[in-house]
């Protein structure tokens, strides 16, 4: 054997992942990777151990793909408290800038749950965001505003119709149920028009008048405000006894004076044309969806819009309990509603002590069956409200939410939350970087912001799953939040590359 034979080194029996180098060797500077399959555990148990679960839950509504995964990422508040059991109460907190997507994000749980049988319920639509889609569906959209349609806000609704129609004791409680929210109804409202709370003995004042009131309104009617006012001008005994008048006239007058003037303030002002009034068109309990449209009210009129979305919440909450009601007594099937409660920092900001009214309204409906979205901006949102106490209620909508969605925020806002919800370092880097502005496009094309459509997806202590929701091309025609701006050479409503 040669000298040079000897010295050639020896190749391994084994190719190396990019060939053997030299001449032949056939050593390449890339390797494509594999091709990636997606399928189920049955479909993939041959090919292990080259399967790899993702991870993403798979329960629920089709929101988008993973971010770091690509896979199918499924979920809702109901599927997730009902069939998955994640999260302990059917809730969604939903939390970021302007014009990232939460509106779409929401309509399309909103859409996905209605082809599940549970019914829609938007709240107190503010653009709108949501009217076409409940058309869509073919829901019921009711207009509030003035010259448009009112909500009469002492008829007790579907809750007083269900009493009847169930009877004995549990139409009696049912009954003592709606007293309540009508109660509540029309605390909030003196209190947007004072700007303060009610004081504890006006509340009483105001419970025997609308106890005077029923017993005294023939079946069928309902009580207005205008009607309120003469029960207090009369002085009933009944509602004598709980000012401690003790006969005396003048110590009544002081005692309801206040709630009297404040009544007035509702009737002759701001709120007057549209809470003084029958109901223009009843929340209808058999339809598939429904929106309650208060966008013709102007945007500084924050008075009129706050009042308009408490009396929507608390006529549809009513309809969701009298709902329960009568499926519970044998008499209509069990639905389950999905509330919208969207632009929550504008009723939060009219008067102080409005935080402890939308809690009340809130939880008087009957937990069952009844999941529901509050969607903000950000939480400066709640440190904005009056007194520690307000901020603490706010506060507590995060802490009770069974799940946290959050589209792009500010570094600091994200630090702030992650107080109340929990979040890794590296969350709070992703969240926050997706609220950088477009980059300044030198072709005039349409560019995006980075985080529009990103959204991160926290469930108690767990880590967050970020996705990525692409819309289709229907629901790109139901909710473009850009309509005004179509025309005269601009159109911002045609979409970009990154949204398709």
């Amino acid at each position: 054997m040669s000298k040079s034979k000897q010295q050639r080194p020896q190749r391994p029996a084994v190719a190396p992942p990019r060939g053997w180098l030299g001449p032949g060797g056939g050593q390449v500077g890339y390797v494509d990777p594999p091709s990636m399959w997606r399928a189920t555990t049955v479909q993939a148990c041959g090919l292990w151990p080259f399967a790899a679960g993702s991870g993403a839950p798979m329960t629920g509504v089709p929101l988008g793909q993973h971010l770091h995964t690509g896979a199918t990422v499924c979920g809702d508040p109901i599927s997730w408290f009902t069939r998955a059991r994640y999260i302990s109460n059917p809730s969604l907190f939903m939390l970021g800038m302007p014009g990232l997507g939460k509106s779409t994000l929401v309509n399309r749980m909103l859409i996905g749950m209605a082809a599940t049988g549970i019914t829609p319920l938007v709240l107190g639509d503010l653009k709108p965001d949501y009217a076409d889609t409940v058309r869509a569906l073919g829901g019921q959209v009711i207009s509030i505003g003035r010259g448009v349609g009112g909500i009469n806000v002492l008829d007790p609704g579907a809750m007083g119709e269900a009493a009847v129609r169930i009877g004995g004791e549990r139409g009696r409680v049912l009954a003592a149920e709606a007293h309540g929210r009508v109660l509540n109804m029309v605390a909030a409202l003196i209190t947007i028009v004072r700007g303060r709370p009610m004081d504890d003995h006006e509340q009483s004042v105001l419970s025997a008048c609308l106890h005077h009131l029923t017993e005294r309104t023939k079946p069928g009617r309902a009580p207005l405000l205008p009607d309120l006012l003469r029960v207090l001008d009369e002085g009933p005994d009944r509602v004598r006894a709980v000012t401690l008048d003790r006969g005396d006239v003048t110590r009544y007058q002081e005692a309801v004076d206040p709630l009297h003037r404040s009544l007035l303030g509702i009737l002759d002002g701001p709120l007057g044309d549209t809470f003084a009034a029958e109901t223009s068109t009843r929340i209808d309990p058999a339809s598939p969806a429904v929106c309650v449209d208060i966008s013709r009210i102007g945007e500084a009129d924050t008075q009129l819009t706050a009042a308009a979305m408490l009396a929507a919440w608390s006529d549809g909450l009513g309809t969701v309990s009298a709902a329960h009601a009568l499926a519970d007594a044998g008499l209509a099937p069990q639905r389950w509603f999905f509330t919208v409660l969207d632009e929550l920092w504008r009723p939060l900001r009219a008067a102080s002590g409005i935080v402890e009214r939308i809690d009340a309204l809130t939880r008087l409906n009957r937990s069952l069956g009844l999941g529901d979205a509050k969607i903000t901006h950000t939480l400066k949102d709640a440190e904005a409200l009056g007194s520690e106490a307000d901020r603490a209620k706010a506060r507590g909508f995060v802490e009770r939410a069974g799940m946290v969605v959050c589209a792009g925020l500010p570094r600091t806002e994200m630090r702030e939350l992650g107080e109340i919800v929990g979040m890794s370092e590296r969350e709070i880097e992703l969240v926050s970087s997706w609220s950088s502005p477009p980059g300044w496009a030198s072709t005039g094309g349409h560019e995006e912001p980075p985080g529009r459509g990103r959204f991160l997806i926290k469930v108690g202590g767990r880590p967050g799953i970020p996705i990525k929701v692409s819309i289709t091309e229907t629901e790109r025609n139901l909710h473009n939040t850009n309509t005004r701006w179509a025309g005269n050479g601009l159109n911002l409503t045609k979409p970009t590359e990154a949204s398709r």
